[in-house]
């Protein structure tokens, strides 16, 4: 009897996690970045898998545009020199940057880590998903840092 109800038990814990299994997700996520060097900018694509990619271009970056990627957070940049980093949102848009100081080429970036786009679901039967992109998780939906016209 005590054998049965420890089983019981056990399958109480069990059935309710394989009535909910974990969300497959695709391949690694897409970084789209653009960096800004005065009147000069390119853009670059990478996976966010961890690797380090060149960014090969030797512009004196002073700004990084990352619109679906919480880069400032995820990404680490080189560069030849001593840099700061400063996270920026744009008041009218809601675009977000990282703005770099001193001005100074970026060697290689390397991103890692998943994040979730406008009204993603951060959160999901009570359980954290996943820190939103480019805004911010209330009520349980990732929302624009600027709220759409």
């Amino acid at each position: 009897m005590k054998s049965a109800a420890t089983f019981l038990t056990a399958l109480a814990f069990v059935l309710p996690a394989l009535a909910h299994p974990l969300e497959e997700r695709d391949d690694v996520q897409t970084v789209h970045l653009t960096f800004h060097g005065g009147p000069a900018s390119y853009d670059l694509a990478i996976p966010a898998d961890g690797n380090t990619y060149p960014t090969n271009n030797n512009i004196a970056v002073n700004s990084i545009d990352a619109n679906d990627y919480f880069a400032y957070s995820n990404c680490q940049f080189n560069a030849a020199g001593e840099k700061t980093f400063v996270q920026s949102i744009n008041n009218q848009n809601g675009d977000q940057a990282i703005i770099v100081g001193p001005p100074q080429p970026i060697i290689s970036v390397s991103c890692q880590g998943f994040c979730l786009g406008i009204y993603g679901d951060c959160y999901k039967n009570g359980q954290f998903v996943a820190p939103c992109c480019n805004g911010f998780c209330a009520a349980n939906k990732c929302r624009p840092w600027i709220a759409p016209n």
